[in-house]
């Protein structure tokens, strides 16, 4: 199987996100003190180190093949993001902080076994276990695109299936408003939960939410692999949500659990920094985050790393599809 991430590829934050609104997120983070001393300590002796001769010494993740057919409904016309780029340039502060710290410090990661279960306010409540999550639906490709609260962008061809499936599948009692997630917590397996400084002073488990509709609307998926093989772990192996309209930190990765409440859930970086990361986190390029603007983004395509394309941010990431959910509500004021 081949590895993960192409080690003649080297990305930095600069090369895919302006200077000044990475540098604000991070302080953030720093003005709590948790950033630098603990990107630091996460980091190996070299860029590579989990790679090494001995299995035995670090195991590497692999990635198998997955059967799925290809939803032409959900093609778009735009260049895909390499793999390459998809893997090895992530947000998962469970295994640091950094962009390239997921892809070094998750590699011993184990998936199998797996336990997702489906509980709260349902009449079946459901567990799956790791081939369940690759049998128990049909599989598909859908293409979307992916935006960042950051400000930079991606295109993945994501293979996975409809959350409404699973959630129909669990039956839904009436009194169900909204569906929270839970990532694993497993400290052992990763560094960023079990040192504050590591994983950004954030309380773990990760934590999100959405509404009912939104969770059900045909666009939220469940996926379990991308460019048709499963998830590496620093993509959020081995099931993770995808929901295309809002920002990246609402798709939440290496689920657990999902509940089915009647009020709105806590949510991991609205509790962190509530007055800059709301429950609904739509892409919206009329309403900026307090510390940059939102609209335009910096696409991650095939060009080089120091002329990546800038291009305008669209409503709902351009799936207006999905505005009628929204309709009569104040976006300014539920961001």
């Amino acid at each position: 199987m081949p590895r993960l991430f192409n080690p003649s590829v080297k990305l930095t934050d600069n090369d895919v996100t302006d200077e000044s609104v990475y540098a604000q997120r991070r302080q953030l983070l720093k003005s709590m003190g948790f950033i630098g001393l603990g990107s630091l300590m996460s980091q190996p002796a070299s860029a590579f180190g989990w790679f090494t001769d001995d299995d035995e010494e670090k195991s590497v993740f692999q990635t198998r093949d997955l059967d799925y057919t290809r939803n032409k409904k959900f093609a778009i016309d735009e260049t895909l993001t390499p793999y390459d780029k998809v893997s090895s340039f992530n947000n998962f502060y469970e295994f640091g902080t950094d962009k390239g710290d997921p892809v070094e410090n998750a590699q011993g990661f184990n998936v199998d076994p797996w336990s997702l279960t489906i509980d709260g306010l349902v009449e079946q409540p459901l567990t799956l276990n790791y081939e369940d999550l690759y049998s128990k639906f049909a599989l598909e490709e859908r293409i979307y695109r992916m935006r960042c609260v950051e400000a930079w962008s991606m295109v993945i061809p994501w293979t996975g299936f409809q959350l409404s499936s699973l959630l129909a599948a669990a039956k839904p009692l009436s009194s169900a408003k909204y569906v929270a997630f839970q990532t694993l917590y497993d400290p052992k397996q990763m560094p960023g939960q079990k040192s504050r400084f590591v994983g950004g002073g954030i309380d773990y488990p990760y934590v999100e939410g959405l509404r009912i509709d939104e969770a059900a609307h045909p666009l939220t998926m469940l996926s379990v692999g991308v460019y048709g093989k499963t998830l590496p772990p620093q993509n959020g192996a081995p099931i993770r949500l995808v929901v295309p309209w809002k920002y990246g930190f609402k798709s939440i990765k290496s689920v657990v659990k999902i509940t089915l409440t009647d009020k709105e859930p806590p949510t991991t970086w609205k509790r962190l920094a509530h007055q800059e990361y709301g429950f609904y986190a739509n892409v919206n390029p009329a309403v900026d985050h307090p510390r940059w603007s939102q609209a335009s983004e910096r696409r991650i395509t095939t060009g080089g790393l120091f002329n990546q394309k800038r291009i305008p941010t669209l409503p709902f990431n351009g799936y207006e599809e999905v505005a009628s959910l929204y309709t009569g509500m104040d976006l300014t004021r539920n961001y």
